[in-house]
């Protein structure tokens, strides 16, 4: 049983749910928490969990949740994960936090593909599970809405530990989403008259005093016109200091800002770039497309014509190029458990090395001195060797690793000094990224 990475589901935006609510300590845990199961079971549709992880991965059962939830048992509660091992992607992280008075709990729920709400009939089932989930566990609040709009808007909420968040809690309307459960003491704090003819999609009091504000009837055209004027009237609404004109302007430069954007990246790195963006938060990600569709990196510098190339100042040659090898073998042994290619040493290998060391930030996340008197030359080294094995490269050795060249067609090329300017900031990695520098190599060689 492998559940999806949602890593690899990067260009598609998700639907994120927080939800915080009180347990009973009265019934027992299994007989207090089945409201919870049954209406997962009866709203999750297509999108039912069937994984279950503790400490252990196992099929979502009832059985196997009691499990899970015991085994990850400690004096704050427990935590555990639902999976899900087809489309669409997803992830619930359960919360039981037993320590608190009463006790919480805690839900995170993302599905991915977000597009997979845009009918009435999967949205409205979704609904009605919170709706069942909030009558039944007295909630402080819960929203549920696209996950890079969430991002954009700053609001405080359950899966962002901001100062905000910690400070003032959930003690006034900050925004407005797709689907919104408001507790009793913030509905009290706002007005209930005022919450209850929110002009909205939907606007329905709770038994136990929460109100449930659906604002669209759909979760994936939430950037549509319609759905931010009904979210901007919404929101001025319940907050009278807020002006509508102003608040309809922010809401359509969000959606201008999630347009998806056509990636034009520059050939000699685009197969860096059309990954390294999968590191940047799904709110910034269409526009650091547009910035790197712009951008272009420097052309390589650290070659010579064949001609001028530094002849060898080596007794020993042999024994220098095994020290080469050796050196290129220490970056295989640093990253073959993350970038399982580099033991191909292929132009691949090298794309998937600046994957890495850029998702790592790793110029900023590890000590200088380790960077300059290890990373460094193990990254020459290696570059070196996918010359020589690729484009049919021979090293021409020097006493001086920053001086050592491998000749390609008419152009020596300087693998230590690139690896050098390379590991000097996360940004040097894409201005001197190894797999431009082969590119060029390889176009260079004839």
């Amino acid at each position: 049983m492998k559940a999806l990475k949602f890593r690899n589901l990067n260009v598609e935006d998700r639907l994120r749910f927080f939800f915080e609510g009180a347990l009973d300590r009265q019934p027992a845990l299994e007989r207090e928490l089945e409201s919870f199961l049954q209406a997962l079971e009866g709203g999750a549709d297509q999108w039912m969990p069937d994984i279950v992880e503790g400490k252990r991965r196992r099929k979502y059962s009832r059985a196997a949740v009691w499990k899970a939830l015991e085994e990850e048992r400690d004096a704050y509660g427990s935590i555990i994960e639902f999976r899900r091992t087809a489309l669409p992607a997803l992830l619930l992280t359960f919360a039981l936090r037993s320590s608190r008075e009463p006790p919480v709990l805690d839900i995170s729920l993302d599905v991915q593909p977000l597009s997979f709400f845009a009918g009435t009939e999967r949205c409205g089932g979704f609904v009605d599970m919170v709706r069942a989930w909030a009558s039944r566990y007295p909630v402080t609040r819960a929203s549920a809405h696209s996950m890079a709009d969430d991002q954009l808007s700053g609001a405080p909420n359950f899966g962002r530990d901001d100062e905000t968040t910690r400070r003032d809690g959930f003690d006034k309307v900050y925004e407005v989403f797709w689907l919104n459960v408001f507790g009793p003491r913030l509905v009290e704090t706002v007005g209930r008259e005022r919450m209850l003819s929110t002009p909205a999609h939907r606007v329905e009091e709770l038994p136990n005093g929460s109100i449930l504000l659906l604002t669209w009837p759909t979760a994936a055209d939430f950037a549509s016109e319609e759905a931010r004027q009904a979210q901007a009237r919404a929101l001025v609404h319940l907050r009278p200091d807020l002006d509508l004109d102003t608040v309809l302007r922010t809401l359509r430069e969000r959606s201008a800002t999630l347009a998806p954007v056509a990636p034009r990246f520059h050939p000699d790195v685009a197969p860096l770039l059309s990954r390294a963006v999968d590191d940047f938060a799904l709110g910034e990600r269409q526009r650091k497309i547009t910035e790197l569709n712009a951008w272009q990196p420097p052309e390589p510098e650290e070659w010579l014509p064949a001609d001028a190339a530094l002849p060898s100042d080596v007794e020993e040659a042999e024994r220098v190029l095994e020290h080469y090898g050796y050196l290129a073998e220490r970056l295989v042994a640093l990253l073959h458990s993350n970038v399982p290619s580099v033991f191909k040493a292929t132009p691949e290998s090298l794309t998937d090395t600046d994957v890495y060391f850029w998702s790592e930030d790793f110029p900023k996340t590890r000590l200088r001195e380790v960077i300059d008197e290890h990373a460094v030359p193990a990254v020459g080294a290696y570059l070196g060797e996918v010359l020589v094995r690729n484009l049919g490269g021979q090293w021409i050795p020097r006493k001086k690793l920053e001086e050592a060249q491998v000749l390609v067609g008419n152009r020596v090329w300087f693998p230590f000094v690139r690896a050098h300017r390379y590991m000097r900031s996360r940004q040097s990695l894409l201005d001197y990224s190894l797999t431009q520098l082969y590119r060029v190599a390889e176009r260079c060689r004839s």
